[in-house]
Formats: structure tokens, sequence, C-alpha cells
């Protein structure tokens, strides 16, 4: 953005450039041939004086030492020209083949070539009638070869062409400087909306930078991220202080329901396991806010871990929890590092096999597999993990939903849930880079798979362990 605004400041005054030194190199040339035709006139007028002389005396001595003089000097071809046209004098110079001494023997003299580029110009000829007391006697003409008054040009037009290519220069600095200093606030926006988007509320943009207008939509932009971070730490501390605030009436409430199961005749023990489900939802539901409010911050700190290692002491963990369901697990021997955060990959991964647990049949085994899977180009790969189960899963068009919060599909309504299992493990891998893609395996079920970036070489002092 910077270069294209740096060029279109630079163009206008390029294309002004070029107009204006065309328009000076052109006079420039024509100045030259100027004073040089001036010169030649000052010398034909003051050998006009010597051929008046030598014509009224009819005595071509008198001029013709002059003539040779001036070739001798100045190396210029000169000739004096009778009344009829004949070469009364001459140094060498064939006058009779020179056309301009037409005009000088009908009484005018001769104009300047109309040449204005220097290799148009070949020679440079004055011609100046003589006369005597108003009647024409004869005509000087002189011949001039042009090379000083080409050399001149060229040198003019060459150092008016290094200061040009200077001029450029200056300008296209001062164009880049100037594109920077008014592409600077908006290089800033970009940085701080980038540092937000990762999580850093608190970021700024200095006010002191760029044009006056620019300067305005930093102070629009820092008074909106304020007020950003305003209501995000108000969202997340009303979430997190509600779900404490209530979690301490729930766990008296459940205590009372266990209380009131214990007292119960045995034909109100339905109710009573009703009221007790309800109770353990609700305590779910709380421990699921207070994680996205709470954990969903922390896991943003990525480190270099062994995934493979954490999903087996998860899965480890779940069989003690859940004896009667089988889980395989396909985990390679070899470490497979990745970065995440611990906290973050764990309570996803936790998430996903809940909710595979829950809605898989008792009898079908749940699969957990890790694995590495290779990128671009520009990217390391990913390290996966996948948990695939075999219960009903969910027709492709609700697939994109299951990541929403508290969405539940309308075929699942007789499970116990609150729709935030994937929820949680969407958002809460993202902190770290990660991300969750859904499937829908060709004989049933659901496929979840936790990603993760890969990483290749791992310093021991930075690994985490798990």
């Amino acid at each position: 953005m910077r270069t294209r605004l740096a060029v279109i400041l630079f163009v206008p005054l390029l294309i002004v450039l070029a107009v204006v030194g065309t328009a000076y190199a052109v006079s420039v040339a024509r100045a030259d041939q100027q004073s040089v035709y001036l010169d030649r006139l000052a010398d034909t007028g003051y050998l006009v004086i010597t051929a008046r002389q030598s014509l009224l005396a009819d005595n071509p001595e008198i001029v013709e030492g002059d003539l040779d003089r001036y070739r001798d000097v100045y190396g210029i071809d000169a000739a004096v020209l009778d009344q009829s046209g004949g070469t009364w004098a001459s140094n060498g110079l064939e006058a009779t083949e020179v056309e301009q001494r037409t005009a000088a023997l009908a009484g005018r003299r001769s104009e300047l070539e109309p040449g204005l580029l220097p290799w148009t110009v070949g020679r440079v000829v004055v011609a100046e009638p003589v006369f005597d007391g108003g009647d024409l006697v004869g005509a000087v003409v002189t011949v001039s070869h042009a090379g000083d008054l080409t050399r001149g040009v060229w040198l003019s037009w060459a150092m008016l062409l290094a200061g040009a290519a200077l001029v450029c220069l200056l300008a296209a600095g001062l164009a880049h400087r100037t594109a920077g200093w008014v592409m600077r606030p908006v290089a800033a926006v970009d940085r701080a909306m980038a540092q937000i988007g990762s999580g850093r509320l608190d970021a700024r943009i200095p006010s002191s930078t760029g044009p006056p207008e620019l300067r305005a939509v930093v102070t629009r932009f820092n008074e909106m991220a304020a007020r950003v971070e305003y209501l995000m730490r108000r969202q997340q501390e009303f979430v997190s202080n509600a779900s404490h605030e209530l979690r301490n009436p729930l766990n008296a409430l459940m205590l009372r329901i266990e209380d009131l199961a214990m007292t119960t005749p045995p034909e109100h023990a339905t109710e009573v396991a009703h009221v007790r489900a309800e109770a353990v939802r609700m305590k779910q539901i709380l421990d699921a806010l207070l994680l996205l409010a709470d954990d969903a911050d922390r896991g943003g700190e990525v480190h270099p871990l062994d995934v493979g290692e954490l999903v087996v002491r998860r899965v480890d963990s779940w069989r003690g929890l859940a004896p009667e369901r089988t889980i395989l697990l396909d985990a390679p021997s070899a470490p497979l590092w990745g970065t995440a955060g611990i906290t973050a990959l764990e309570c996803a991964f936790d998430a996903v096999l809940d909710n595979a647990l829950k809605y898989g049949p008792p009898d079908a085994p749940l699969e957990v597999s890790v694995g590495s899977r290779d990128g671009g180009p520009d990217s390391q790969g990913t390290i996966e993990v996948t948990v695939r189960d075999h219960g009903p899963g969910v027709p492709p068009a609700e697939l994109t939903l299951l990541t929403e919060r508290f969405w539940r599909s309308p075929g699942h309504s007789s499970i116990a849930g609150s729709g935030l299992g994937l929820a949680i493990a969407a958002e809460i891998l993202a902190t770290g880079g990660g991300q969750v893609a859904l499937t829908l395996p060709d004989d049933g079920g659901l496929r979840v798979a936790l990603r993760v970036p890969r990483c290749d070489a791992v310093d021991p002092a930075d690994a985490r362990g798990v």
C-alpha cells in the first residue's frame, strides 16, 4: 500500500517534470542557436564595412585580407558577392552554392534556420546585404560549421538531464517518505487490530503520527478499542461472577436433593432422579461457562508439548471414569511435538471425548488416534488428534452448527447435554492457533479432529511436560 501511494504521488510529479524539462531543453537549444547566430551576424556586420569599400573602389584585394584573417582566426568561410551575384572575394567559400544569398541580394538579411535539435543543424549561414547610400551594391555571406553549437547543446542537455535525474531521486524519496507518513497510522491500525484479534485487548495506537485527518481516525479507533475492551472485560467478569455465585447455591441444592432422595418414598424415586439429573445438567453448564470465561484466555499461552503423551494420559483417565466403555487408542511411540496450550488441549480433548461417550452407542467402541499431517510449502504441518464415535451422527446440513454455543440437533433432544461440548473445544483450541474439523464417516457416526501446529525442532528447555 505504501509503495502504491508513493507511485501515485511520484507519477504526476514525473509528468510535470518531463513537460517542463522538454520545454526547457527546447528553449536552451533555441537560445544557443540564437547566441551563435548573433555572434556570426556581428562578424558579418564588420566584414560589410570592408566589403563596401572594396566594391566601391573596385578592388577585391581590400576585403580579401580581412576574409583570410577571419578564416585563419575563427575557421569560418566567408565571401563577398557583387550586385549580380558573382563572387567578388572569397577565403575559399563558393558563395554561389549558398541558398541564403538570394535574400541578401534582394536586400534582406537571412534568417536563422528553424532547426531545434542538435543533429538537424549542420551549419550556421549568415547573409548580409551591402548598401551604399540606400543602393544595394553586394552581399557578405559567412558559413560556419555547427560543431561547437551542437556540442554546447548536448552539454546543456546533459546537465539538464543530470539535474532532472537528481530531482527525480529527491522526488521519489520525498514521495516515499510522504507515503510512509500518510500510511503510518494505517499500518498502526493494522497492527493494533491484529493484536486485538489475537487477544491483546489493551493494544492502542499512538495518536501523534500521520496527517490530522488520520489522527482523528486513530483517536476514534482507540476510543472504540477501549470500549470493546471494557465490554469484553465486563462480559467475562459477569460470566465468571455469575457462574461462581450460582455454584454455591447449586451445590447446596444438590446436597438437599441427596438428603431428599434418602427420605423420599420409593414411589417418588423417579421424580427425585429427574430433579437430580437436572441439577447435574445445571452444574455442567456452569462448569462450561467458567471454562469459556477463564481457561480460554489461559489457553492462549502455547508451548511445545508431546501431544501423543497428553492424549495417552487423558485416555487412561477416561477409561477409569467410564470402565464400561471401550476406547481404542492408536498413538505412535515416538513423540509428536506440537505447539499448544496444555490446558486448552486437555479441555478440548475432554470435551470432544465426553461428547463421543454421550452420543455413541454403549456397545460400540470409541476410536482415538494421534498422527501428523503435512502442510503446504510455507507450513510445518499439524498434529491431529481424532476422536471417532459410531453414534447416529447429524445430517450434513447441521455439521457446521455443531460448534455453536448451546446448539443441539433436534434429533438428539432426548439425550442429556448443554450444547457446549464442541463449542468449548473449538473456542479454547483456537486461542492457541489450533482448530477443530468435523466430518461424517461413510458408515455413520461423527469424526472430530483436533489440530495444532506441528513443531519439528524442539529445545528441551522449551518443552512442557503433560
